[in-house]
């Protein structure tokens, strides 16, 4: 995942493509992370919008026409589908720290097992949304500003809260 090309593109694209203005300001910004996110993320589709300081690494696959918004923090191997909306400062983690002994500093124990995060096309994820290790996020569904995702969410459900619990679904109650 890491090696020396992908090193050399992540530090070049985080002293000057990760800064650049929003797209909606500067166009070609949107442009030059885009390309940059092609040489470092696993897969890059097509027309995907990489906004102004969101940080991911390379084990990041993203759909066509998918968006990462402003500031978002997509941390370890994450799937993103196609169509799917981010607003700013998402976080996405794959892993967290270990706790589980008491006469160790939490600092000293690790991390626990990475457990990647796929979430479905046509999503809309609103601002401060967090997801956390192995949720699964299915198609069609709305994620309600602020919510902590800690369980897989079914295809079009929308969810709210923390923790985050299914509000409604997106189907008409003849398709349930």
């Amino acid at each position: 995942m890491w090696n020396i090309g992908t090193k050399i593109l992540y530090v070049m694209y985080k002293a000057l493509a990760c800064w650049l203005p929003k797209s909606d300001h500067f166009p070609p910004g949107k442009w030059l992370r885009r390309t940059f996110a092609k040489g470092i993320a696993k897969k890059c589709g097509k027309k995907v919008n990489i906004e102004h300081g969101a940080y991911f690494t390379p084990g990041l696959s993203i759909g066509d026409r998918s968006g990462v918004g402003i500031d978002c923090e997509i941390n370890g191997p994450v799937t993103i589908g196609k169509d799917v909306m981010m607003g700013p400062e998402v976080v996405v983690y794959t892993s967290g720290h270990e706790f589980g002994s008491t006469d160790v500093p939490m600092m000293d124990q690790g991390f626990t097992e990475t457990k990647p995060v796929v979430i479905g096309d046509d999503v809309w994820i609103g601002r401060r949304v967090i997801i956390m290790p192995g949720v699964t996020i299915g198609n069609g569904c709305i994620i309600g500003a602020g919510a902590v995702v800690t369980k897989d969410v079914p295809d079009y459900s929308v969810v709210g809260g923390v923790p985050a619990k299914i509000l409604k679904s997106r189907k008409p109650d003849t398709e349930k």
